[in-house]
């Protein structure tokens, strides 16, 4: 597996542990990486990525629920809210392709999550990153209860997926708390 694959792999599953465990519990998340595969520079690389998504999952979350209002953020299985979030993270802080992403976060969703993940997953990051991409179009169809399969095979976008995007504050992560830094505070 190669390195960038294993530290999206560990971010996924740290991001999962933040999730149900609360970011109150950093300190201890972070020391359960002891026993995961990889050396320290993978755990440090997979907690900061897991911490910026984490930090930003407003964005996605909102973006996600209105796309697909039949399934809001509240009602995913946290395995596919921790790959949505990951993924749409890596897309607009220009970590990954498009492309890369939506492939990366299907493979994580066959792996581990439910037997729908994968097309579910595929169809609203497709639509986010669509949305986010094209300046906040309003033309990107809902993603219904009733879709079988949203989305299109393979995540195909006709906007740049290398198109700048905006930037989230930078985090911070230590004594055990997540925060951003906006204006120059910790918030």
């Amino acid at each position: 597996m190669s390195q960038r694959r294993e530290i999206r792999r560990l971010a996924m599953q740290l991001l999962y542990q933040i999730d149900l465990r609360g970011e109150e519990d950093c300190d201890s998340i972070r020391q359960s990486m002891g026993e995961a595969p990889g050396d320290e520079l993978e755990h440090q690389a997979a907690f900061e990525l897991a911490v910026a998504a984490w930090n930003n999952r407003h964005l996605a979350d909102t973006l996600c629920t209105e796309l697909a209002p039949d399934w809001p953020t509240h009602r995913q299985p946290p395995v596919d809210r921790a790959i949505i979030r990951l993924a749409y993270h890596e897309v607009l802080a220009g970590h990954a392709p498009a492309r890369v992403a939506i492939n990366e976060a299907v493979d994580l969703a066959k792996k581990f999550g439910a037997e729908n993940s994968p097309a579910f997953i595929n169809g609203v990051l497709d639509k986010m990153i669509k949305r986010s991409t094209s300046g906040g179009s309003s033309t990107t169809p809902e993603i219904t209860a009733s879709d079988s399969a949203p989305g299109s095979a393979g995540g195909s976008s006709d906007a740049d997926p290398t198109a700048e995007a905006p930037l989230p504050p930078p985090i911070v992560a230590a004594g055990g708390h997540i925060s951003r830094i906006v204006g120059g505070s910790v918030e």
